[in-house]
């Protein structure tokens, strides 16, 4: 703990905060697992961050926040972990595919447990495309969209 400064701390709470906020209100904005719902999130944070909701207030807040925490931002907004199921799936739409990998030691994956994954979020039935069209690879599946949102 010593080794820890004051720098390293704070980053590591900013990290879990800003993380624990994208997870309690990424269900909030319609329609999931779109860009759409990307964007109503990131206005909604600069709103409440005292920007402007004029295009250069969000210009701003994005530039502010900057490509690393952005992204870090937006793979936890479209990241699910299923405990249960020992499977995370990982659904950004501008992806050409949904990445769904176990969450322990890899393996081939059974298709019922990847399928019952897929609906429990919500991209299942009508987002990605059919089982047929579905790439099991060494550890994970790719799963196209069935169009991109």
């Amino acid at each position: 703990m010593a080794a820890m400064n004051a720098s390293s701390l704070q980053a590591s709470l900013f990290d879990f905060a800003i993380g624990e906020l994208v997870r309690q209100h990424r269900e909030s904005f319609q329609p999931l697992w779109s860009t759409e719902s990307w964007a109503k999130l990131m206005i909604w944070l600069s709103l409440n961050c005292g920007c402007s909701g004029d295009r250069d207030g969000l210009e701003a807040f994005a530039a502010a926040l900057g490509p690393v925490i952005s992204g870090r931002m937006r793979r936890v907004f479209f990241e699910r972990a299923l405990e249960d199921l020992e499977l995370q799936v990982l659904a950004d739409p501008a992806q050409e595919q949904v990445l769904v990998m176990p969450m322990g030691p890899g393996g081939p994956l059974d298709s019922a447990r990847v399928s019952q994954a897929l609906e429990r979020v919500g991209l299942l039935p009508g987002l990605v495309a059919p089982q047929e069209r579905w790439q099991p690879l060494d550890a994970l599946v790719a799963i196209p969209w069935r169009q991109q949102p």
